[in-house]
């Protein structure tokens, strides 16, 4: 009698935790909070395995452990290792091999038109003398495309023009820039945060990166011009791109058919701003498209405007000067984001959700000119720099 008192509490033990820890995956994950937004199978997955393990588990406890349930206990103990063993692919939703997959690419831009000490040049320059000239021993800059126009206005303010040379000044993208950086080929570069393997490739070889705030910037989410969609929600982007919604449907959108969601290169600067907006909720592979031809070569910028069976399918990312200013598409619009707009004031009062620090990156604390430099940069002169340039400053801003 005992004895099976002592099953039966471990039975009802072991259902209530194999729902429990269920309940708890499915929590973490976002399932309960947006089980109505899930409007396809490849999103309905983790929900499933998580399901089929839980039962399988109960299952098992359950059932007469005799010889002739033995071939069904194996098959049943399969398929609870398989759910689990597949749960972070179905999260992921990385089932394909060999597709053409939805990926912005990078572009690297002509950037002649911030040309330093130039007559003609878009450069961003201030009134009066710069409070700080260094002669010797300039600082060797690189960064993101996006933000090349403020440190080229930098450079050209306070360097020397008989000491400057073009390999003071760099562009090769937010990726090379934090490569050459680690390498030691950098003395500052100016981009958004690290990602989690730029830190990695950092820590890896005992580089200390050090980061200096000196600016503000909006994320923004971008659809085609024609898309009826203007606001979109915090958690109806997290959903989109943990691959619970797939269908413009479910966000009120009922002819605008599949949902198309473009993503930048892993650490591209804007990669790492979805990242941030994600955090340890994974973010779902780009999936097929309906028709390899739409990928096309170009940016996401350019890509986020494609048109599909009549209608513009297309979401995707990107930093609000970059979208607005230096790589604008026409055919695409911004997106308010909880019913905010991405304004320079909704930026400087923060009510828009999305708002990240730029930095200058060292490694280690900075010295020397370095440590110069970035003291004017945190100066009005240098935050007058960035306000006229079109971005937020952190100071007076």
């Amino acid at each position: 009698m005992v004895k099976k008192t002592l099953r039966t509490i471990f039975r009802v033990a072991t259902t209530l935790s194999a729902w429990i820890v269920g309940g708890i995956v499915l929590h973490r994950y976002e399932f309960f909070t947006s089980f109505t937004a899930i409007d396809n199978i490849v999103g309905m997955l983790p929900v499933t395995f998580v399901v089929v393990g839980a039962l399988g588990i109960i299952a098992i406890c359950w059932m007469k452990h005799t010889r002739q349930f033995i071939p069904v206990s194996v098959a049943i103990i399969l398929l609870v290792v398989l759910s689990v063993a597949l749960f972070p692919t179905a999260q992921r939703g990385n089932w394909w091999i060999n597709m053409s997959l939805p990926e912005g690419q990078e572009v690297m831009f002509d950037l002649a038109s911030f040309a330093h000490f130039s007559e003609y040049s878009q450069i961003a320059r201030l009134n009066e003398k710069s409070t700080l000239t260094l002669y010797t021993d300039l600082p060797i800059l690189d960064g993101a495309t996006a933000l090349f126009p403020i440190y080229a206005a930098f450079a050209e303010a306070v360097f020397n023009f008989e000491a400057f040379s073009n390999e003071h000044v760099l562009s090769t993208g937010t990726r090379g820039a934090y490569e050459a950086l680690i390498a030691g080929k950098r003395d500052i570069i100016f981009v958004a945060g690290a990602s989690e393997s730029q830190i990695a490739a950092a820590n890896a070889i005992g580089v200390d990166l050090y980061f200096t705030p000196i600016g503000r910037e909006a994320f923004v989410f971008l659809v085609g011009v024609e898309n009826p969609i203007d606001n979109i929600t915090c958690q109806q982007i997290r959903n989109i791109y943990s691959g619970k919604t797939a269908q413009w449907a479910t966000l009120g959108w009922h002819s605008g058919g599949r949902i198309i969601a473009f993503q930048r290169p892993d650490g591209s600067g804007s990669q790492t701003g979805l990242q941030m907006i994600m955090g340890n909720l994974p973010i779902q592979v780009p999936q097929p498209l309906p028709d390899a031809s739409l990928i096309g070569s170009g940016s996401l910028m350019e890509q986020v405007s494609v048109e599909w069976r009549g209608v513009q399918p297309a979401i995707g990312y990107s930093y609000r000067f970059f979208a607005t200013t230096l790589n604008a598409n026409p055919n695409a619009k911004i997106l308010s984001v909880n019913g905010i707009y991405p304004s320079i004031e909704n930026i400087q009062n923060e009510s828009y959700p999305f708002v990240d620090n730029f930095y200058a990156v060292t490694n280690g604390e900075p010295t020397g000119n370095t440590r110069l430099f970035i003291d004017w940069i945190l100066s009005s002169q240098g935050q007058l720099i960035i306000e006229r340039t079109g971005y937020v400053p952190i100071i007076g801003g």
